[in-house]
């Protein structure tokens, strides 16, 4: 990724309980914040989805756009299919065992490029407020699952 932004969290649970609340788009408004909707287009032979509609509401970034996700044990990547908004979004969850497997620091990277024109101080404001927010969502709500402990991903 050229310029993105990055930041990370520790989270009192397993890399697979984290995981599977990333995998779980269904869920996504209930905690993220800047998805209104999430709808699985397709999935892979692992029944993990492949490419994902979401609605998003960001302050200065508002879009209808598809992604495509690519997941690896610990951690998943997505690149922008199509979009109403953006000239490109790509993101990354990388997940690190903490404390033999009991935590996990979860590591988010995105970079945002917007069809009008934006300030580059401004893409880099919102990039960090959407990181901040979804790694304060998904630590509250793997912690609040009771699969802090571990679950299959």
């Amino acid at each position: 990724m050229a310029e993105h932004t990055i930041s990370s969290i520790t989270i009192e649970a397993a890399p697979a309980a984290v995981m599977a609340v990333i995998a779980d788009f269904a869920r996504y408004p209930e905690w993220t914040g800047e998805v209104k909707e999430a709808e699985v287009l397709s999935t892979g032979a692992d029944g993990r989805a492949e490419q994902v509609r979401l609605v998003l509401d960001a302050g200065a970034i508002k879009d209808d756009h598809t992604l495509a996700y690519t997941w690896t044990k610990d951690e998943v990547d997505w690149t922008l299919v199509k979009s109403q908004m953006l000239r490109s979004l790509d993101g990354s969850y990388r997940l690190a065992p903490v404390d033999g497997g009991a935590r996990t620091e979860v590591t988010y990277q995105l970079a945002v490029d917007v069809k009008i024109p934006l300030l580059g101080m401004i893409k880099r404001k919102a990039e960090k407020v959407i990181i901040d927010r979804a790694l304060a969502g998904l630590k509250k709500r793997v912690e609040s699952t009771g699969t802090a402990g571990g679950a299959e991903a």
